[in-house]
């Protein structure tokens, strides 16, 4: 039997994909499909799939031509899947001609001719854009302008910030247009909303966003109450709008492999999560201002909470914070959670300076995550034998904005069907455990 193996990103399945499969499966008896990671896309700088990788694997099998699909993770996998399925044929599309010449060495190279007038590029570029408001002109927007250039089919139309001059000041610096004179004049020339505006502001901004029919990214903190939380995720569901967080941890590769690699019980049973953000900030900061919703738990929790919320789950028994207070915020804070058989604690500050990593302590090793771990790129399983240690390395380009961006055009554009990375429940509890904090319970000051 003559095996055939071919390889491919498959995003937005069309008629050049399904004529290159066709031909490479006329070469040989037996084809086997290789579909990239997202993962592996981004590493070659693939910003722009609309597809997940399991819907593209599900479009691959529903051609009907392929005997076999196999996931393609890194680079040099090419040569190893040759020989470990003993593979006759490499194809590959005319495009790549002489690129792939080094595989002559294990197996027959063909490359097939190219469908002219049809590519996965041309479809996206037919797909609309997304036109896109920013509310807040501070540094994480000024952040967030740049990296959401990285990722297609969105643009940055306008921007509104109470105060006109900053908004005008913004729009120059960053290329924009249009300066919006109202939230409700930004409303009107966008599809969707993203929220970078004071932390207090957050649930206004997005009820409104949500009521008038539009999209929103909201940054972190989402909100602080729990049922504003339960409002607003309800509330967009029951409008089939996208409502997303810019957490940015949560859209990280190396972040979700992290969890799925836990969760499958590499190091065990899970029985402690330990995380730490911290950050020496200028006193007259907004983010230590207690009009503005300042202070440690405020500005960070939602960091550690992500993975925690992650591993251990959202029914914790019951929560402790210990925080040193000053001016009516606190630059630190430690909260510790008991769980039925599990603890998880963090701590988050502003005026006082730790190590920022991150363990997860398990029965049968642990993980560890260096700082700043909420930037994932690289985590390490680590077992009382040594010899049994690996690490684990992933992409993570530019400010990591771009990730959360995309996960947002790619959710509007498939009509809400795309993996949320943070669930609704996870939402909520975040919001719980700032209103437990706010509401003083189980708090003592140091």
């Amino acid at each position: 039997m003559k095996k055939v193996i071919t390889y491919g990103t498959f995003d937005l399945l069309h008629q050049g994909h399904i004529n290159l499969l066709r031909h490479a499966k006329a070469l040989g008896d037996y084809l086997i499909v290789g579909v990239t990671t997202d993962t592996f896309d981004l590493e070659r700088g693939k910003m722009n799939t609309c597809n997940n990788m399991m819907e593209r694997i599900e479009a691959v099998k529903a051609t009907g031509i392929a005997d076999q699909i196999v996931i393609e993770e890194y680079k040099g996998q090419k040569i190893d899947d040759i020989q470990k399925y003993g593979v006759d044929i490499f194809a590959i599309g005319s495009d790549w001609v002489g690129y792939f010449d080094y595989l002559k060495e294990y197996c027959e190279v063909v490359y097939l001719p190219r469908t002219e007038g049809v590519s996965s590029s041309m479809l996206r570029a037919e797909r609309p854009t997304i036109r896109l408001g920013v509310v807040g002109t501070g540094s994480i927007a000024r952040r967030f302008v740049p990296e959401s250039r990285h990722v297609a089919n969105n643009e940055i139309v306008t921007v509104y910030n109470p105060h006109q001059q900053e908004a005008r000041k913004f729009c120059v610096a960053n290329d924009i247009g249009m300066v919006a004179d109202s939230y409700e004049q930004l409303l009107e020339n966008v599809d969707a909303v993203y929220i970078a505006s004071p932390h207090a502001t957050h649930y206004d901004y997005t009820k409104k966003a949500l009521e008038s029919g539009k999209h929103v990214l909201c940054e972190t903190p989402f909100v602080f109450l729990e049922k504003q939380a339960e409002e607003l995720l309800n509330l967009a569901k029951r409008k089939s709008l996208v409502l997303m967080v810019g957490l940015k941890t949560a859209y990280c590769s190396a972040f979700r492999h992290l969890v799925s690699l836990l969760k499958s019980g590499v190091i065990g049973e899970i029985v402690e999560v330990s995380a730490s953000v911290t950050s020496l900030t200028e006193e007259t900061s907004a983010k230590l201002d207690y009009k503005q919703m300042g202070g440690s738990m405020n500005e960070n929790a939602c960091f550690p909470l992500l993975p925690i919320f992650k591993l251990l789950g959202t029914d914790y028994e019951n929560i402790t914070f210990y925080s040193k207070m000053h001016k009516g915020v606190d630059l630190y804070t430690k909260a510790v959670f008991k769980y039925k058989s599990a603890v998880a604690s963090f701590q988050v500050g502003l005026g006082v300076k730790s190590e920022g990593n991150m363990v997860i302590s398990g029965t049968k090793g642990y993980a560890y995550v260096a700082a700043p771990w909420w930037k994932t790129d690289y985590f390490e399983i680590r077992f009382e034998d040594q010899n049994l240690n690996k690490k684990f390395f992933y992409p993570y380009d530019g400010e990591g904005l771009r990730y959360e961006v995309k996960d947002f055009i790619s959710a509007i554009l498939t009509k809400g069907f795309f993996y949320s990375k943070i669930s609704p429940k996870e939402h909520v509890a975040m919001a719980k455990v700032q209103e437990l904090y706010l509401q003083g319970h189980n708090l003592f000051t140091i």
